[in-house]
């Protein structure tokens, strides 16, 4: 039987094991309400009303909107200064931190708000903690961030933090109260209040820089590898000839280059969806054009359709493009030259190697890797769940890529919006024929779990997601390659797994577990 409680099984499994509207339209379930006699055959999803929300949630990929913390720590030389109840910043810290940064971790002062400031306001506590940490803080930028309790209560925080501003102050605000949205739709939020309480402010002329580019990708922490991928970019967008912001990480100049994204030529949008309102807000301000790219590029051949596209939609020189053309052939020889050296490897292990592609993932990175594991590595997706809470604007289009992630039109992928990764597990295991107790539970209430058998033709899989899939993997006979979070098994400093060279970095890591497992 599955792992669910028996809390859990009378509120999900019993009533729609398909989980909630999160889950789209490839899924077979139940409405609350509706019984099915023991042996009736499913209702196709068309037919039925949309199924409720989901009661729970298990093994969350994300944080409540608080989470934009880590934006503002993956700032060089910023610091965020909470206006929250204790131990919000604490819980974020444990499920996205990966290390504390310039002023992250235990050092982000915090108004600890309680009783006395539920009671009556905690304006005044917030001044005392701004006020000591511009003492003893030595930064660049400080971020005051709202938390639940201070934005129910209703402290006028824009009121208190323009006092400094008008001071001359670099102290920017954002409401981030966490009931508001998660961590994804806030770090847009910080990064708009920024560029416009900071960055427009001191706004210059108007001049625009060719060939400047500023780059909205990786949200920092949130995506265990940001540091390394904002790298990766940075260095093959500056090898086709531009001048590049990335903002955070050490490859930044921090507040600096801040300052500078008004007057970039264009902004680039890596990923499906997180980063548009950013880029759309920029155009707004600016006129900036912007460049979409809806997912992660990882490996040759999409690092170079993204690097094209850009090219395409700046348009450079003839003399511009004849270089950057240059830096794309060496980088994809060079790519070719090492996936060449593996030929005896996966001749000799050709029965040992994963087969079937399981991703748990935000779509940036779903997408990404299915593209890349099916078309450069040769394993075929089976289910993809997206755990993002993807908005439901941007589902359609997410959908209709992964119908697409084969660039020889042979496979498709069946994607699930899914929130909740312990049904995700629940479906996986159907799916590797290896919960028959569970499957005719199912069956029993008439939802069609679909079921490839995959665990019973021997094959190997490979599951691409978080710590939380370690005892899938090990259930499933699995192999696990660990990109989201939270990392409990993995240690992440400088790494990149998007580009060129995280194609390479993915297949060493692949590869070296089967080689570790092999008998």
């Amino acid at each position: 039987m599955s792992r669910r409680t028996e809390a859990r099984q009378g509120i999900e499994v019993a009533g729609a094991l398909s989980a909630s509207s999160e889950i789209g339209n490839k899924t077979n379930s139940l409405p609350a309400g509706m019984d099915a006699a023991p042996n009736a055959l499913p209702q196709p999803l068309s037919s039925l009303p949309k199924p409720p929300h989901s009661a729970l949630i298990e093994w969350p990929r994300y944080s409540c909107a608080l989470g934009a913390q880590q934006t503002v720590v993956a700032i060089r030389r910023a610091v965020p200064i909470l206006h929250s109840g204790p131990g919000c910043s604490t819980k974020v810290q444990a499920l996205i931190g990966q290390g504390e940064g310039y002023a992250g971790g235990s050092t982000i002062p915090c108004t600890n708000a309680g009783e006395a400031e539920v009671i009556y306001g905690g304006e005044e506590r917030l001044r005392e903690v701004i006020d000591g940490s511009l003492q003893v803080i030595d930064a660049d930028l400080y971020v005051v961030l709202t938390g639940c309790t201070t934005d129910i209560v209703g402290d006028d925080t824009a009121s208190v933090v323009g006092n400094y501003q008008f001071e001359g102050r670099p102290i920017v605000f954002a409401e981030t109260g966490g009931f508001k949205s998660n961590n994804y739709v806030s770090h847009e939020l910080v990064v708009n209040n920024i560029i416009n309480q900071y960055v427009d402010p001191k706004r210059d002329d108007g001049k625009i820089r060719a060939g400047l580019v500023n780059v909205f990708a990786s949200v920092p922490y949130q995506d265990p590898f940001w540091n390394g991928n904002l790298e990766e970019y940075k260095r093959i967008l500056e090898g086709v000839g531009f001048e590049v912001n990335i903002l955070f990480g050490e490859d930044s100049d921090g507040i600096a280059e801040w300052l500078t994204i008004p007057e970039a030529q264009a902004n680039i949008v890596i990923g499906a969806w997180t980063g548009l309102d950013i880029a759309r807000h920029l155009k707004e301000c600016y006129g900036t054009p912007f460049v979409h790219f809806p997912y992660f590029p990882i490996g040759a051949r999409d690092t170079t359709t993204f690097l094209r596209q850009v090219l395409d939609a700046v348009n450079p020189n003839e003399r511009g493009r004849a270089r950057a053309e240059a830096f794309i052939r060496r980088e994809e020889r060079k790519f070719y030259a090492h996936i060449d050296t593996l030929m005896d490897f996966l001749l000799e292990f050709r029965y040992a190697l994963p087969r079937r592609l399981y991703t748990l993932l935000d779509a940036s990175y779903a997408l990404g890797f299915t593209r890349f594991l099916l078309n450069e590595v040769g394993i075929i997706p089976a289910r993809q769940f997206v755990c993002d809470n993807t908005p439901e604007q941007y589902r359609d289009e997410i959908q209709e890529r992964f119908l697409e992630v084969s660039h020889l039109g042979l496979h498709t992928a069946e994607v699930t919006f899914l929130t909740d990764a312990g049904l995700a597990h629940d479906l996986i295991r159907l799916d590797a024929g290896i919960d028959p107790a569970a499957h005719n539970a199912a069956l029993e209430r008439g939802i069609n779990v679909g079921g490839s058998g995959s665990g019973s033709d021997g094959s190997r899989s490979l599951i691409v997601g978080s710590s939380w899939e370690r005892q899938l993997a090990a259930d499933i006979g699995a192999d696990l390659f660990i990109a989201s979070v939270p990392l409990v098994y993995k240690l992440v400093l400088g790494a990149t797994i998007v580009g060129y060279r995280g194609g390479i970095r993915i297949v060493e890591d692949l590869y070296t577990k089967v080689l570790d497992t092999f008998r």
